[in-house]
């Protein structure tokens, strides 16, 4: 399973940059969630983080696998750091409101648990990005949010 996953994530980096060689650049609608994701993780590490499934995408966000196309997801090793990052692309644009609603409740649980417990992650929270743009929606809890978001922003232009 490793092994398909590892040639899996290959191939979507060889057609990143692929798609990122070629004249035009290609539009937000034909980019991938995945492609998105590697353009943010030359720039910032993920090495405290573990990548999420769909699983684990429902269970923090409840947002219906229907509505999703493709996403990538990474949370922070523990339970209680705050470091979090989703790029997801709808299946509809439209879909873009109901997807930051479902994260904005995981933002307010994520400010309750965090708040008086642990402050320097409660800061992180604080300060996330939550940006729509096209079929994308960006989450992101960080040191690095700035550099998440501007990495965002050129890869959807």
């Amino acid at each position: 399973m490793k092994r398909f996953l590892s040639v899996l994530l290959m191939f979507a980096i060889g057609m990143g940059m692929l798609v990122g060689c070629s004249s035009d650049g290609g539009t937000s609608e034909e980019l991938s969630a995945a492609e998105v994701g590697e353009r943010i993780h030359q720039t910032v590490s993920f090495q405290d983080m573990k990548q999420g499934d769909l699983e684990k995408l429902q269970k923090l966000y409840q947002i219906e696998a229907g509505k999703v196309e493709d996403f990538i997801l990474y949370t922070a090793s523990s339970n209680v750091k705050a470091d979090e990052l989703a790029v997801i692309k709808v299946k509809d644009a439209s879909d873009t409101g109901y997807i930051k609603e479902k994260i904005q409740q995981r933002i307010e649980a994520q400010t309750i648990k965090l708040k008086d417990y642990r402050p320097e992650e409660y800061f992180l929270i604080e300060k996330h990005v939550l940006k729509t743009k096209g079929p994308f929606v960006l989450f992101a809890a960080s040191k690095e949010v700035d550099q998440i978001e501007s990495v965002f922003k050129e890869a959807l232009k």
